[in-house]
């Protein structure tokens, strides 16, 4: 597959996570916290939304021919340094980054506020990451 191939591929999936997503934005936190289907649902959309932003930057690092990453949060880094994105949102995707190893390593301890307030609060900052990929991207 190639390089573009790749990014249109992972904005794709994001699209659908997104969309997924949205559907539980409705939800109280209690009501998704103590269902444990939905809280599974939840947390596994946005852990595969997580890393298929990390999926996609990289794909572009990739395409881009821009200097690889040696941490996930290298890779949004660069991106600003390549001014793809600015800083704002650079800092935006680093703490998603973190949040996507919260709930891939440590899910026993994890505060469902957390997980709440991705979900109402920062789904919006992904649509932004794409709308900018694509700006850049047919520019």
């Amino acid at each position: 597959m190639s390089n573009i191939s790749v990014v249109e591929s992972k904005a794709s999936s994001i699209q659908k996570y997104l969309k997924i997503l949205k559907t539980f934005q409705h939800f109280p936190q209690n009501k998704l916290e103590s269902d444990l289907i939905l809280k599974g649902a939840v947390e596994r959309y946005l852990y595969l939304l997580s890393q298929a932003v990390i999926d996609l930057a990289e794909a572009l690092i990739a395409l881009k021919d821009f200097r690889r990453p040696t941490t996930y949060s290298d890779t949004f880094h660069i991106l600003h340094e390549e001014e793809f994105i600015d800083a704002d949102l650079t800092e935006k995707l680093i703490k998603m980054s973190g949040f996507r190893n919260i709930i891939a390593h440590d899910y026993e301890d994890l505060d469902f506020g957390i997980i709440y307030d991705v979900l109402q609060n920062h789904l919006q900052d992904i649509e932004e990451f794409l709308l900018v990929i694509k700006d850049k991207l047919h520019s």
